[in-house]
């Protein structure tokens, strides 16, 4: 029998890790061709591994839990046929045939796992990404084993280390040494008694990921929310006059959101440093307009993919890659490639019946907007005959932005321009 290297597969450009769910097979059991052996998450997207080929599984190289390079070999399986097994040399071919992103990145991390590894001689577990921020950081492997983890089984997270390297003292070269300022305690979540009724649930991983990125997410960027009440008639009244004959004609429904997402984009074009990521001291504007959206999972957590180039779509694009994505979401299909990218979010609040919300940035990103549900209102109208009050359909929208970089006059007149071409929606275009 030949033996045949299970490799972590590339799961989406500039992927360069993925952890291990679960094993959907042990060692002896027989796999067809195809058959998933295991499951596989990168950020919030879970993904079953089909084997190439067909045999035993013979040995599992990583456990559940453990974060894994992309082309890095995982298992071993025993095969039925002549096939020789993988070598060294066909797996540096692998990495050869890698995107070159991939590569560099992949490569980058194994340095860094290589020169950290060697040092720490305690069996605690860094996934590649935290060893290289330790290593950028200079931070120590002694630092790095006094630092307490909030992931699973004390892990050490991402989060955990950036919260260190921001509190930790940094000597400042070349000058005299100062009394240390008295310093505000560190903060610590408070202590939570249990009564013999109460029920604990355990977070699964996707709710733990998105409230590290929430809580990273306040830490990083000083937040501000601005609002508007903006009048969508013209946008109601126009669906209402189309959404039969487009749901004939395309097999779908047109809902309010890829309206509000060529709102958007087309604000974006008007206020270009919106669309920004901060780097330290460095602001990156973002070539590529590439929208988020906030979706509802089954489960009540949130996944945010992204229509990459908005502002190259025209409405019926926008409308069906709204509804593809969303789709794919609620059934759990989505790629790794389908949520990253993002430069912008939009959640919609209104879905769950709220006026209004104040929306956390979903990083590096540095502004999201939240629009709330859409209700029939008394409204003053100016006429040429005269003020008068109407039936007006109302909708509130509010932005939540990185006062660093994005100050008032930016964000509120950003969240103005969006709320014009809203209001102004032209009633006799066709899609």
């Amino acid at each position: 029998m030949a033996q045949f290297e299970l490799i972590m597969p590339k799961m989406g450009e500039s992927v360069a890790e993925a952890t291990i769910i679960k094993w959907l097979k042990k060692p002896g059991d027989a796999i067809e061709l195809d058959e998933p052996v295991l499951e596989i998450a990168t950020d919030k997207v879970d993904s079953e591994i089909p084997s190439p080929v067909a045999g035993v599984l013979e040995k599992i190289l990583f456990e559940e839990g453990q974060t894994i390079l992309v082309n890095a070999t995982i298992a071993l399986i025993k095969t039925g046929s002549a096939q020789e097994s993988v070598s060294a040399s066909k797996s540096e071919k692998i990495m050869a045939d890698a995107a070159p992103a991939e590569v560099v990145i992949a490569k980058q991390i194994e340095t860094v796992q290589e020169s950290l590894s060697s040092v720490s001689e305690s069996d605690r577990f860094y996934s590649p990404l935290v060893r290289s921020i330790a290593q950028t950081e200079n931070v120590s492997s002694d630092e790095l084993e006094n630092i307490a983890g909030s992931g699973k089984d004390g892990r050490l997270t991402k989060i955990d280390l950036l919260a260190y390297i921001e509190t930790r003292k940094k000597p400042t070269n070349g000058q005299t040494s100062k009394p240390e300022t008295p310093k505000a305690p560190a903060i610590q979540a408070p202590v939570i008694s249990v009564s013999g009724g109460d029920e604990i649930i355990e977070m699964d991983r996707m709710r733990k990921l998105i409230a590290d990125h929430m809580v990273m997410s306040k830490h990083v960027s000083p937040h501000v929310t601005s609002f508007i009440e903006v009048d969508v008639t013209t946008m109601v009244q126009w669906r209402e006059k189309v959404k039969k004959d487009f749901e004939k004609r395309e097999g779908q429904k047109i809902t309010f959101t890829p309206i509000i997402i060529e709102a958007v984009a087309k604000a974006i074009v008007d206020f270009p440093m919106v669309n920004v990521s901060v780097d330290g001291t460095k602001i990156i504007k973002r070539k590529n307009i590439n929208i988020g959206m906030a979706t509802a999972l089954p489960s009540g957590n949130l996944i945010v993919p992204v229509i990459k180039n908005a502002d190259q779509k025209n409405l019926l694009g926008i409308t069906k890659s709204v509804n593809d994505l969303a789709n794919r979401a609620r059934n759990n299909k989505l790629s790794p490639d389908d949520i990253q990218g993002g430069t912008f979010t939009v959640t919609n609040v209104g879905s769950f019946g709220n006026v209004m919300g104040t929306p956390i940035i979903n990083q590096p990103q540095v502004a999201i907007m939240a629009v709330g549900v859409i209700k029939k209102k008394p409204a003053v109208l100016e006429t040429p005959q005269g003020d008068v009050i109407a039936i007006r359909h109302m909708m509130f929208c509010s932005l939540s932005y990185d006062h660093r970089v994005v100050d008032g006059s930016l964000g509120g007149s950003f969240l103005r321009k969006i709320g014009d071409y809203l209001e102004n929606f032209d009633t006799t275009r066709t899609i």
